[in-house]
């Protein structure tokens, strides 16, 4: 079947300025234009269009899914698995956090006692699913499977006080990075309590620790713009690469 570009506007609920955004970017082209000057798309481009919306919903950028789809590797059917691997995988979070908020609510009308694991549970699994979106390709090809599965099993296992104790220090890492910052030297007495504490920190999650290993995260930070981003919006401008200076001097 085939629709005018208001027809498909309103089947795949999207405005037709969307589509005529998408048509200037190469990303979803009419089948043809018909006498009057009007898009036509078919059944390619209701399928292509699908496809689309549904790495919108998975995050991705349009720039990320054009460059998938123009890609002589794309193939719709494993795409189509991944995507609903993701979406299976987004339910069981948010499916998660909804029985903590609803366990949450029922032990302050007290209708039941909820234990400290149950209260963290949610919020863990929302640490985790969010880490692995954002980071764990580029963790995984670093570190290796079994140690990064081994931190999201230490992190999972995660009682109450070392939970808060992990938010505790990175927040006073952070304003310790700060005064670092305003002073300019990574050598100097805050710096180099931030980058203590930033090993401190990691013992909640890694199961062993080494000089190497922390020297290479803090260098990814500097090197991965989602890292810099984090602790520039986190701390200020510059804060990846003074927590990197300043760890590159402590583990001497």
């Amino acid at each position: 079947m085939n629709y005018t570009i208001k027809q498909l506007s309103d089947l795949a609920g999207v405005s037709t300025r969307t589509l005529r955004f998408y048509d200037k970017l190469d990303l979803l082209k009419p089948e043809q234009m018909n006498a009057s000057g009007y898009r036509i798309y078919g059944p390619k481009q209701v399928d292509l269009l699908q496809q689309i919306l549904f790495f919108r919903e998975l995050r991705f950028s349009l720039k990320e899914i054009r460059q998938m789809l123009s890609s002589p590797d794309f193939n719709r059917m494993d795409a189509l698995t991944e995507q609903h691997r993701k979406l299976k995988d987004e339910r069981q979070r948010l499916d998660q956090l909804i029985a903590t908020a609803e366990k949450t609510l029922a032990a302050q009308k007290g209708e039941m006692t909820m234990t400290d694991h149950e209260k963290f549970e949610g919020l863990k699994k929302e640490m985790l699913d969010k880490n692995e979106k954002q980071y764990g390709k580029e963790i995984r090809e670093k570190y290796g499977e079994e140690t990064v599965n081994k931190s999201n099993e230490k992190l999972a296992n995660l009682n109450k006080e070392d939970y808060e104790a992990s938010v505790n220090i990175q927040n006073e890492m952070f304003q310790l990075l700060q005064e670092a910052m305003r002073i300019g030297d990574p050598a100097s007495a805050p710096a180099q309590r931030a980058a203590d504490l930033h090993k401190q920190w990691l013992g909640f999650f890694w199961s062993s620790y080494s000089k190497e290993a922390h020297a290479g995260l803090v260098q990814m930070y500097v090197e991965d713009p989602r890292f810099t981003k984090y602790y520039d919006n986190s701390v200020g401008k510059g804060a990846a690469k003074m927590l990197r200076d300043a760890v590159q001097i402590f583990i001497q």
